[in-house]
């Protein structure tokens, strides 16, 4: 089986520098040097899709553009990329998502996943209106996606549940196919929902020991329900022609991280009840010191932004490698990001993608050898989309 490859959309802009923010904190001013116009969106998205990337993330919060919009608005621009939309189910009626969902694969051909957050943050929970704590929205989030899974089934759903209740709901139309839906969270409760109800779980980027008791974990969640469940990895890259190439950039992008900006990052995820994040935060301790927590695993990112805060960082065949040590863990799929998010999307495209492909690992999921001649196994930009600058 082809590994799957996924890239980002930076809703909260872009720059050369890191773009801080998520999890309660805001985009840090580097965001607006590249505004999350849907121009330079759909360039990003042109340039996932032609070099083999299945899907595009997009991320949801205060912090960023609205997921749902602004895919909506890319997928015009494109023709076979997916969308991994973000979105949080307490902010909408499972009904009213299930439709939005439908419509949202009818309008595009079938072109959206579904990541599901829960929401870590209590405080920004609240300034939505929303005032459960981090267990109910996580129960919640259980009778949301029974309802809405119901619903793509076609059946008419009347629940009376702790948090959510539903009377004679039923679709007019449902969507084909069925959007997969995508899920992280490492805490008991999270570790219960999605062996019950998702297909893909994610984890962020820690050291592949602790991503395997993960996998070990959810997966006898699932056999308990009586379901298998695949799994999919957060990460940053910065892969570059050699090794001294890339860890070059790494310290570049280090260097640019302002003292006092990582003092207040630090002390706002600090808040954080996500257990995803303070794990994050446990590989730095908030230190510049020892951040290759594994090789070519780089923790630097999490210093200024929230969420995912690991890199893989190395040549193009150190990359690879480490993408096959995952994938020997169980990881099938991958959600990448770089900065910037265009360039990155080159780098890794043309460098690491060709050497998956050559080890038989990974091929073109838009492209045949018919398609693309001798060169098939090679992803490409189309005519009219940027190459990797020099």
């Amino acid at each position: 089986m082809s590994l799957t490859f996924h890239w980002f959309l930076p809703t909260n802009g872009d720059s050369r520098h890191v773009v801080g923010g998520g999890h309660g904190t805001p985009a840090t001013q580097s965001g607006r040097d590249r505004p999350p116009t849907v121009a330079y969106l759909s360039q990003i998205a042109r340039a996932a899709e032609d070099l083999g990337f299945v899907g595009a993330l997009t991320p949801t919060g205060a912090w960023c553009e609205d997921a749902w919009l602004t895919t909506a608005m890319v997928s015009q621009n494109t023709e076979r990329l997916k969308f991994l939309v973000a979105f949080r189910p307490g902010f909408v009626s499972p009904t009213l998502a299930a439709q939005m969902a439908s419509t949202f694969q009818r309008q595009t051909g079938g072109r959206l996943l579904l990541n599901v957050v829960t929401g870590g943050e209590g405080h920004e929970q609240r300034a939505y209106g929303d005032f459960l704590d981090k267990d109910g929205r996580y129960r919640r989030t259980g009778e949301f996606l029974q309802i809405v899974r119901e619903l793509w089934q076609g059946r008419t759903v009347d629940l009376v549940g702790e948090h959510l209740q539903v009377e004679d709901a039923k679709l007019a139309r449902v969507p084909d196919p069925v959007p997969e839906v995508y899920f992280g969270g490492s805490s008991p409760i999270a570790g219960e929902i999605a062996a019950r109800h998702v297909d893909v779980y994610l984890t962020w980027g820690e050291p592949p020991a602790a991503v395997a008791e993960k996998i070990a974990w959810i997966r006898a969640l699932a056999e308990k329900e009586g379901r298998g469940v695949r799994f999919g990895i957060r990460l940053h890259v910065i892969t570059r022609d050699t090794s001294e190439q890339a860890w070059a950039e790494a310290r570049r992008l280090l260097a640019g991280f302002d003292t006092e900006t990582v003092r207040a990052v630090q002390a706002g995820l600090a808040r954080s009840e996500s257990e995803g994040q303070q794990r994050m935060l446990a590989l730095h301790g908030g230190s510049s010191d020892d951040l290759e927590i594994h090789p070519n695993l780089w923790a630097g990112i999490g210093l200024v932004r929230g969420g995912a805060g690991t890199a893989l960082v190395g040549s193009h065949t150190e990359v690879a490698e480490r993408i096959a040590e995952y994938h020997r863990l169980g990881i099938d799929e991958f959600v990448l990001s770089g900065y910037p998010h265009l360039e990155e999307a080159y780098w890794f495209g043309e460098g690491v993608l060709p050497k998956l492909a050559a080890q038989g690992l990974w091929t073109h999921p838009f492209r045949t050898a018919a398609d693309a001649g001798p060169t098939a196994q090679v992803p490409f930009a189309g005519a009219g989309s940027p190459r990797r600058p020099t």
